[in-house]
């Protein structure tokens, strides 16, 4: 789960222009500027590239807060391993 937060902080730093170390598990939207429902989709285009993934209608649905993506992004990855 480390690992996939290491890159889901980049993936935030590089949507949001926010620094990696300010993203935890609990950071949500209204913590980050920009995390609206534009930034929302340019968040969830940047995960795909970055884990080589498809991420559904559900899955942004559910997308709340850190904790969520990457539990979403990990359960993802599993088949796959």
């Amino acid at each position: 789960m480390e690992d996939i937060l290491i890159k889901v902080q980049a993936v935030f730093h590089d949507a949001f222009d926010i620094d990696p170390r300010a993203i935890s598990l609990e950071t949500s939207p209204g913590d980050v500027p920009g995390w609206d429902s534009v930034g929302h989709l340019e968040l969830t285009s940047r995960l795909e590239q970055v884990f080589g993934l498809t991420l559904d209608v559900d899955d942004l649905m559910e997308m709340e807060n850190v904790h969520a993506i990457v539990k979403i992004v990990q359960a993802k990855l599993l088949p796959a391993a």
